[in-house]
């Protein structure tokens, strides 16, 4: 598609256009019938048309671009239908003609960026030349009341729609990660993205990285929580890849120079993934990352997190109780909302209220109420938490808590009848007590608050199809020895080491050589007792205090659980050491 330098004359227009949108409706009253004062104000209301459009016509000439009254002119409907109304009227801008592989388009301000980024999306997606004209708000005005006479207008959504049979296409392309580069040597602006995004839902991945750099641009998935290098796109397709992704975003066009963000949905096979998509400058451009909040995602079962059997036993105890607070803890992306997601379902009752608050509310859940934070407006997760306990809830998840006053009110609605999930940003169990301390709150409330403490991270599942047995080196062996040694015999698990086979990763086609497909929760889990709670009243509890009490209660830490996953061969040793310590 190219914007068309040669406009032709209205006349040829009036002559060119292909069928006929309705014209205006005549007058109710015919000039006879008239009095002298009705007869002057529509003589003057002509005039001051009349010099309206002289002076756009002027200021088109003066700006070298193609100028159109649309009053009395023969609309294309199919012209019309190129751009959703809702649209139309945020832009100022109407599409008149559609004629062969010609399309005109009159809008108030054409050198507005959001406008020709319009023009030239349009363009790409008609296979057409197309070209922007100059109209008076007079006239723009008169054309967008066209829209009411058109039998059906398509339904205005600022998605991205990837149809059926496109999905079923791509998917028969992208038989893996290297059969992408080629396809996308070859594709239009629009159909990449789409081509982008359809891989990464087929392949699984959660993020979608296009960062500007030097040479290209490069595209990387993030795939079971690690980056991936998947492919480059030449440099000189950055601006309209940049352009075509802020659009359906929402974002300004003409801002790169600060971070922005913003959200659209795609619409495939019957549901719809939420795209979170963030823009952040760089020294060669811009980075852009598409998040993908698949619904699939977020319906494991509570049975299926990964939970070894002694701990899903204790852990089920503890959230049928009806109060008292469930922390989890971890870094961003260890799992920690899908973890809470999944209570949360178990819990679901009609006979039960629960009321969520997030930032953001990434994942819908039918019959609980999600509510999100907003900082502009001071909607905080301490104030949000304050709203939510007036509604008379049972449970509430406060999706982080991070200050002293959401802590305390927290522990207030822990204490007086509601069951609280949250999460709090420590390296594992051990550190929340000692985290919870240093925000303020008194020890003796948060002792009898305080339920159950989880610690927790993602680690890959091996490729069922392509893992293959190892030996562990003497040093790794003598790792895993001291580990599992470690175990606390309160626990229940019981190693022979003797009789263990390892695992590792290779890689094939259907893990995109990477060795490992999905992911499953390595755990440890602190109930706090009696003789935690008298110990978190002292006020003075490290992280190696708490650490020697849950050993004493049995509880198994993350590396060990891992370790033990690794014995049952769910995943490597590797894979273990890399996302936890000892």
């Amino acid at each position: 598609m190219t914007m068309a330098n040669h406009q032709p004359s209205i006349e040829d227009l009036m002559k060119g256009a292909s069928g006929s949108g309705p014209t205006p409706q005549p007058q109710k009253k015919v000039e006879e019938d008239m009095t002298p004062q009705e007869k002057l104000s529509v003589r003057m209301s002509k005039i001051n048309e009349q010099q309206i459009e002289q002076a756009t016509q002027r200021k088109a000439a003066q700006t070298s671009v193609g100028y159109i009254n649309l009053k009395g002119f023969p609309v294309n409907p199919e012209a019309l239908r190129l751009l959703p109304e809702e649209r139309a009227r945020t832009l100022n801008m109407i599409p008149f003609l559609l004629h062969g592989e010609e399309i005109r388009m009159a809008a108030i301000n054409p050198s507005d960026e959001q406008v020709k980024e319009a023009a030239f999306q349009i363009g790409e997606r008609e296979k057409a030349h197309t070209a922007l004209y100059l109209t008076s708000q007079q006239s723009f005005d008169q054309g967008m009341k066209l829209y009411a006479t058109l039998p059906k207008i398509r339904n205005v959504s600022t998605d991205v729609e990837i149809p059926e049979e496109d999905i079923v296409r791509y998917r028969k392309q992208i038989t893996s990660l290297k059969a992408l580069q080629p396809l996308l040597d070859r594709t239009s602006i629009t159909d990449l993205i789409a081509i982008l995004l359809a891989a990464a839902l087929e392949i699984g991945s959660s993020d979608v990285h296009i960062e500007a750099e030097e040479q290209h641009i490069a595209v990387r998935y993030r795939i079971d929580g690690v980056l991936q290098n998947v492919a480059t796109i030449e440099k000189d397709r950055w601006k309209q890849l940049a352009s075509r992704i802020k659009l359906v975003a929402g974002l300004k066009l003409n801002i790169t120079d600060r971070p922005q963000d913003g959200r659209f949905t795609i619409r495939f096979g019957g549901q719809n993934v939420d795209v979170r998509t963030s823009t952040l400058p760089t020294a060669h451009g811009e980075s852009v990352v598409m998040r993908l909040l698949v619904p699939t995602a977020i319906n494991l079962e509570f049975a299926q997190l990964g939970f070894r059997k002694n701990v899903f036993e204790k852990l089920q105890r503890e959230i049928v109780k009806p109060n008292g607070m469930i922390i989890t803890t971890g870094p961003t992306g260890s799992g920690k909302t899908t973890t809470l997601y999944a209570i949360l379902k178990q819990l679901n009752k009609p006979e039960v209220k629960i009321i969520t608050l997030e930032d953001p509310v990434e994942y819908k859940l039918e019959g609980i109420n999600q509510s999100q934070i907003d900082h502009s407006k001071d909607y905080t997760f301490s104030a949000g938490l304050r709203s939510i306990l007036r509604q008379d809830p049972d449970i509430v998840m406060v999706g982080e808590i991070r200050d002293k006053e959401t802590a305390e009110t927290a522990i207030q609605a822990a204490l007086t009848g509601h069951l609280l999930l949250s999460t709090i940003h420590t390296n594992d169990a051990s550190g929340a007590v000692p985290r919870f301390l240093s925000m303020g709150v008194e020890p003796a409330l948060l002792a009898p608050a305080l339920r159950v403490i989880m610690g927790q991270r993602l680690v890959r599942k091996l490729c069922e199809a392509c893992r293959e047995q190892t030996q562990l080196t003497p040093e790794v062996s003598e790792r895993v020895a001291s580990i599992v040694a470690a175990i606390p015999e309160a626990s229940g698990e019981t190693v022979d080491l003797a009789t263990v086979n390892w695992y590792r990763a290779k890689g094939c086609e259907k893990c995109g050589n990477s060795g490992y497909k999905g992911r499953i929760g390595i755990y440890e889990l602190m109930v706090v007792d009696g003789v935690v709670e008298e110990r978190i009243r002292t006020g003075s509890v490290t992280d190696k205090d708490m650490l020697a009490i849950g050993q004493e209660q049995g509880m198994v830490t993350m590396v060990q659980d891992g370790i033990l996953k690794a014995i049952d061969g769910q995943t490597s040793v590797d894979e273990v050491f890399r996302v936890a310590v000892e």
